[in-house]
């Protein structure tokens, strides 16, 4: 069975849009996109350095814009009743991402959606001076208790012994002086402390915007990244996307789920890497493959050709 992922903030690099600007395919869709979220979303993937796409208010629409044109591209058909993709998922926004692409929410809305999450997360992120570190190895019941201890949330748990500690800087500063045994603590690049309860300021913009959007029931299997199950529902998937903001993303029982359903090979939709390794981790025997140009198009369409009869 062939699994599509869509990664979350920090996956985005300066400049990973230039070569797929070249397909004029991918170049139309990414325009249209970026006129739904009223934001130059070429430049932002193009030429923009990294400050400028770190912002929380252009990288969120950035990684969604990025990987629906991706998917545009290469899979012309959508993931729809055609059974090349078995199950699609999202980390963080990427859950938007699958969303849409599951026909959960349509494209421009699914942008306005993510433009909104965007600019609530950093106005949410102002009012405090919060951030997130990796902690890498350990004992799990040590790290959790460590975080505890400082009073950090593990906002995102993705398996392959890597939690993500969210919390105020000094909170965090704290970690870094005082780690868990046998672990590293890596700061991240990102602008606030995510999927907590930082980020309960935005989750009442988030429920406005929904409660005017037309939510359908997914076309494909769609695993919800609050507790790695399947959700049917397309008014649950949209409720979820409006809570997640300030829960932790539990992306080892996402993982979990795809290995229970018969996952066989998966594909990371750009910007591509973080989740395809994770697999690689966690999800022994799968095929993986991190989309990150269009020079891999070819070996997605073939391991897409060698895997969905097996969905």
């Amino acid at each position: 069975m062939l699994v599509i992922v869509c990664p979350g903030q920090g996956s985005q690099t300066p400049g990973f849009l230039a070569p797929w600007m070249e397909l004029p395919a991918f170049a139309e869709r990414m325009s249209s996109l970026s006129d739904a979220a009223g934001i130059d979303l070429v430049a932002h993937g193009t030429t923009s350095d990294a400050e400028t796409i770190r912002d929380t208010a252009v990288a969120q629409p950035l990684i969604v814009a990025s990987g629906l044109a991706a998917l545009s591209v290469l899979l012309a058909e959508g993931l729809g009743p055609s059974g090349s993709v078995g199950a699609v998922g999202g980390h963080s926004v990427g859950e938007i991402t699958a969303a849409a692409a599951a026909g959960v929410l349509a494209e421009d809305d699914a942008m306005v959606f993510v433009r909104d999450r965007g600019r609530a997360m950093a106005e949410a992120s102002a009012v405090t001076p919060t951030g997130m570190s990796a902690v890498l190895g350990g004992d799990p019941d040590e790290v959790a208790a460590v975080l505890d201890k400082h009073g950090l949330t593990p906002a995102n748990v993705n398996g392959a012994g890597q939690v993500v500690a969210a919390g105020t800087l000094e909170q965090l500063t704290a970690l870094k002086d005082e780690p868990p045994a046998k672990a590293r603590v890596i700061p991240l690049q990102v602008a606030g402390a995510f999927h907590t309860q930082h980020m309960a300021p935005a989750v009442g913009t988030l429920a406005e915007r929904a409660s005017s959007m037309t939510a359908k029931a997914p076309t494909v299997a769609l695993v919800s990244n609050a507790d790695g199950t399947v959700v049917s529902d397309g008014a649950e998937v949209l409720a979820r996307l409006v809570s997640q903001v300030s829960n932790p993303v539990r992306w080892d029982l996402c993982q979990a789920t795809l290995t229970e359903l018969g996952a066989t090979a998966l594909i990371e939709v750009p910007p591509a890497g973080t989740l395809a390794n994770l697999a690689k981790r966690t999800m022994p025997g799968i095929q993986t493959l991190a989309l990150k140009t269009p020079d891999q198009l070819d070996a997605a369409t073939a391991l897409i050709a060698e895997h969905a009869g097996s969905n």
